[in-house]
């Protein structure tokens, strides 16, 4: 972020132009206002000269006053400025000496200041050129946050990114197992047409989740096409005792979130509700777009028919392998504290969880990042 901007480019992007304009800015309203003060005062038209050579003296002063702060910025605090007041005192000095000849030269040539007269010029110019290099030091120390922090904001970002993506990760292998080992089994029971067809199916699935690797996050439809493959795949397992329902807002379907984030919601439903039950058990995943506080929210919930919290074979709220657990990390990496992941304790029977996001469009995401 840069202190202003010019059109739709950053000030400051190029520093070494943004010195030359300032620089030059600077001193030409520096002589402008000395000129202006001289004729007001009835200084004649003669006062412009010696403020002209004076504004040259000012100028080339704090070109070499800046090549050295150059230097002395990179350096620890105490050397910078140890060495930065001297050369502040001795470039007033020189200025004052030039600037008192100049003025002297051309009014009164007999007489050249001295004492207080001299003295009080030093002072002005030291009180100059002092505002000169506070400037110069504030912007450039300002530069340089702005850079370290860009850099901090970096790193975050790719530490942020580099958890998510090794939380995704554990999902992967966790449900290849599962699934190769359903592969293994029609294998040995020689049904080799249906383990064609989950290989067919399982291929798919990786595909389509490998696809969005590169992104990690996908839109609410993609998330929900990539779970209709995991559940064709499952029910070549279970057949008619898994029956799954989507009910989608349209209006939330553009929504972001990270990838296979709702698929360990249905994999714990098949394992904690289907697998038990002889007669199978519905999986339901329904999301809506709700505005809380004026600000558009995604509310999503996966819930079955299996056995409750309240019921005597319930499941734990808190899964001891990569389900919610990996689910409540990848939701605080990605949205921090603006979200909710939520089990619902007050059901009747059955199973459900709340997930409570932000909503956030591809564009949206791109244009906050």
């Amino acid at each position: 972020m840069a202190l202003f901007s010019l059109g739709s480019k950053p000030f400051f992007d190029d520093k070494n132009h943004a010195f030359w304009v300032l620089q030059s800015a600077g001193w030409t309203g520096y002589f402008v206002l000395r000129a202006l003060g001289g004729l007001a005062n009835n200084m004649g038209l003669l006062f412009i000269v010696p403020t002209a050579l004076t504004t040259a003296t000012g100028y080339s002063l704090t070109l070499l006053m800046a090549s050295a702060f150059r230097r002395l910025i990179q350096l620890r605090p105490f050397i910078t400025w140890t060495v930065s007041i001297p050369i502040l005192v001795l470039a007033a000095a020189v200025f004052s000496s030039i600037e008192t000849w100049a003025h002297a030269t051309f009014y009164r040539p007999q007489e050249m200041p001295e004492g207080i007269q001299f003295f009080g010029a030093i002072l002005l110019d030291f009180s100059l050129l002092a505002a000169w290099s506070a400037l110069y030091y504030g912007i450039n120390f300002y530069l340089l946050l702005e850079k370290q922090r860009d850099r901090v904001e970096r790193l975050e970002n790719q530490a942020s990114s580099a958890q998510l993506a090794m939380l995704r990760y554990q999902l992967n292998p966790h449900f290849l197992f599962n699934t190769l080992n359903s592969i293994s089994t029609l294998v040995l029971l020689k049904e080799s047409q249906r383990a064609n067809a989950m290989l067919s199916r399982l291929s798919s699935f990786l595909r389509y989740t490998l696809a969005n690797e590169s992104e990690g996050t996908v839109s609410l439809a993609q998330e929900v096409e990539t779970l209709k493959l995991y559940l064709d795949i499952e029910k070549m397992r279970f057949e008619d005792r898994l029956r799954a329902c989507f009910d989608i807002d349209p209006a939330a379907s553009e929504a972001r979130l990270p990838s296979l984030l709702l698929q360990p919601l249905v994999e714990n439903a098949i394992k904690y509700a289907v697998t038990p039950l002889e007669e199978g058990a519905d999986i339901s995943v329904r999301a809506r777009l709700s505005a809380a506080n004026g600000e558009p929210r995604v509310i999503i919930t996966v819930t079955d028919t299996g056995p409750g919290l309240n019921d005597a074979n319930a499941r734990p709220t808190y899964s001891t392998g990569v389900g919610l657990a990996n689910i409540r990390d990848r939701l605080a990496q990605a949205y921090g504290t603006d979200q909710r992941f939520e089990v619902q304790t007050d059901r009747q029977e059955g199973f459900g969880v709340i997930i409570d996001i932000p909503f956030q469009t591809a564009k949206q995401r791109k244009d906050s990042a």
